[in-house]
């Protein structure tokens, strides 16, 4: 079958395009044929070798990270799913390999797929929900009648979280383009910013929660307008030594985090909030839950209408990173 494989880390690395092997289910996987794969910036951070002290691949290494496909065979302790069900995951991220005709993936990793969504939708939905679920519940322990903050919300991962957090009874403010308003705010915002009229910095304060997507430009502004006792979670700026403990990781790492995140953690500490770093992780059971929700709101992720093939997964790549595209980038197989 044709995979994808990163074949060594480098900066301006290159994915190329082999035939391996097809893999062969375990008693507790099932094989996927696979429909569509989405191209995420995690890709690259993987195949600059960025993530390497959270997970250093032994490589070539087939790439990607969520799918969706039908299953086309079932290991022998495998319960619940069966052969032509249409399944999403986001792969573990220490058996990623999405980027291939076929995966062999745990069950405990998959879930149905939304009755309301296909191949292509679906596939944008499963990384940034559980990200957006995995925040919420689990990292920053969100509850009713708090207030949300997402710069930059108005992108995929907004879908995800602005209707999760609605359905936990917060309050949800939004940055974004012009263009994007009224679609967010019919996801549920409560209110949205235009990036680039409004300044949000100047209007809010107070705010219980902010996550952020886009980086260290924000930072500042960001901290700024949380309450004492607020928290700061970001998907895009440096893990720290909270987010070494909480993944378990040995005592060298630990050191390393701590040092690596001491900035953004002083940084918190003088506007009297707490900082927090996520690397999401596959969870069927998460997914099938979230299923729920997209079918109930009838939330529909976006999706780039430029097409691609697993021939052209590095165009694929350039395009998510310099593009500016409207959705989730996906590679269509046939």
């Amino acid at each position: 079958m044709k995979a994808a494989q990163l074949t060594r880390y480098t900066k301006n690395y290159k994915l190329e395009l082999r035939n391996v092997d097809m893999p062969r289910p375990n008693h507790s996987q099932v094989l996927i044929k696979v429909k569509e794969a989405a191209v995420n910036p995690l890709d690259s951070l993987i195949g600059t070798g960025s993530l390497r002290l959270i997970q250093n691949y032994r490589l070539p290494q087939t790439m990607g990270n969520e799918l969706t496909g039908e299953i086309v065979e079932v290991g022998k302790d495998v319960t619940g799913f069966s052969v032509n069900d249409r399944v999403y995951t986001r792969l573990p991220i220490s058996d990623i390999g999405a980027f291939a005709e076929y995966v062999a993936v745990n069950a405990d990793a998959i879930a149905l797929m939304p009755l309301t969504l296909d191949f292509k939708t679906g596939a944008a939905a499963a990384l940034t929900g559980l990200t957006a679920y995995q925040a919420l519940h689990e990292i920053l322990k969100a509850h009713f009648g708090q207030t949300l903050f997402i710069p930059g919300g108005s992108g995929s991962f907004g879908q995800m979280a602005i209707p999760i957090a609605k359905q936990m009874g917060m309050n949800v403010i939004v940055t974004g383009s012009a263009e994007a308003r009224e679609r967010t705010l019919k996801a549920g915002a409560d209110r949205y910013f235009n990036f680039k009229t409004e300044n949000y910095w100047e209007k809010l304060s107070e705010i219980d929660l902010v996550i952020d997507t886009l980086g260290q430009t924000e930072l500042l502004h960001e901290l700024s307008i949380l309450k004492r006792g607020g928290q700061l979670l970001s998907l895009r700026m440096g893990p720290n030594g909270s987010f070494a403990e909480a993944q378990q990781m040995p005592f060298w790492k630990k050191i390393l985090f701590k040092a690596n995140g001491r900035k953004m953690d002083r940084l918190a500490k003088q506007y009297g909030v707490t900082y927090h770093f996520i690397f999401v992780r596959s969870n069927g059971k998460q997914l099938q839950q979230l299923s729920t929700l997209i079918d109930q709101n009838t939330i529909v992720p976006a999706v780039d209408p430029t097409t691609f093939t697993i021939e052209q997964v590095n165009e694929a790549q350039a395009y998510l990173q310099n593009g500016h595209p409207k959705g989730k980038v996906l590679i269509h197989f046939n």
